[in-house]
């Protein structure tokens, strides 16, 4: 039998670590870890997730859906209304790229730092 695995935690590379952590617990209400600090800030969920900000030199974002700086990994979060919740993170500091592969089931936005995220519906 494989080992059980739990996913505890997803980093993301930044040039800012607190202001990115600060654009997402605005946009989820995730917890501020107690040992955040300029090169690594991080939230946590209820169920013990940490989403983590680590600060890198020279960060170049992710230039989605152009390839030439991969997106590596994305995160997705379930909304109940996708007009309702685009707009507020775009008041937040989100940017709303032109291209929308299916703009009417879900809405990729990219984060303060250029990483690329995708709203969905819930349910």
């Amino acid at each position: 039998m494989p080992p059980r695995m739990k996913l505890s935690a997803i980093t993301l590379d930044c040039p800012d670590p607190p202001a990115l952590a600060a654009f997402y617990q605005q946009a989820t209400g995730l917890e501020p870890h107690p040992k955040s600090h300029a090169d690594f800030a991080g939230l946590t969920g209820e169920d013990g997730l940490l989403i983590g900000f680590q600060r890198v030199e020279n960060h170049r974002p992710p230039s989605w859906p152009d390839p030439t700086v991969p997106q590596q990994l994305h995160l997705c979060f379930a909304v109940e209304d996708l007009d309702e919740a685009e707009t507020r993170l775009l008041e937040l500091g989100a940017g709303k790229p032109d291209h929308q592969p299916h703009e009417e089931r879900w809405r990729v936005l990219t984060d303060p730092a250029g990483h690329p995220f995708c709203l969905t519906v819930s349910g």
